[in-house]
């Protein structure tokens, strides 16, 4: 197993941790920034979603630099970022710090989008994510990470970043979603 695939791997291994983080109720405190509180636990989930999140684009960067570019590679990069970003969306309602609709309509996409790169595979396409699909992905693990930190440090300031964040994401999702399946819908008529 090559090196970018590695890489992917210890991503989707962060992914437990990342949960057991956020879903056992760990008393390590609570930082008061601004008249908001951090809990030390989110602060540190927010660290590793952000390591595991860094850790997509060294890989792709490494497997495309040195020719490494492997179809299990191809198959757990998606799977692994999917599964990063949906575990944290999930989170973050139960946490009651992003609205359930949205995490819905985010996740939703993520699904139907995977369901068509299946349905092209199938037929020997490969259907690459275009620039508004990683766009969007930006804009998820900010999101992620502003909503994961509280809002930290804007909330000094009363900024809403992390809520603005939020709802970039979900329009880039839509509209990137809705663009990929206008572009490749021919794999989905030209089925057998």
């Amino acid at each position: 197993m090559n090196i970018p695939n590695r890489i992917t791997i210890s991503r989707i291994l962060l992914i437990p941790i990342f949960i057991v983080l956020l879903s056992i109720p760990f008393d390590w405190g609570v930082w008061e920034i601004g008249h908001q509180q951090l809990p030390v636990s989110h602060f540190v989930a927010a660290l590793l979603f952000i390591i595991a999140s860094a850790t997509d684009w060294v890989d792709g960067y490494y497997a495309r630099k040195y020719n490494l570019v492997t179809n299990l590679g191809k198959f757990l990069d998606p799977m692994a970022d999917k599964l990063l970003v949906s575990a944290a969306f999930i989170l973050l309602v139960e946490m009651d710090l992003a609205p359930a609709w949205v995490v819905i309509v985010i996740i939703s996409r993520e699904f139907a989008v995977t369901g068509l790169r299946l349905v092209a595979a199938g037929e020997g396409i490969v259907l690459a994510a275009g620039q508004l699909g990683k766009l969007k992905t930006v804009f998820q693990i900010v999101a992620i990470a502003a909503l994961l930190l509280h809002n930290f440090p804007f909330s000094y300031f009363d900024f809403p970043f992390a809520t603005i964040m939020l709802y970039l994401a979900l329009t880039f999702t839509v509209i990137s979603g809705y663009e990929y399946f206008v572009k490749n819908w021919h794999v989905m008529r030209d089925s057998k």
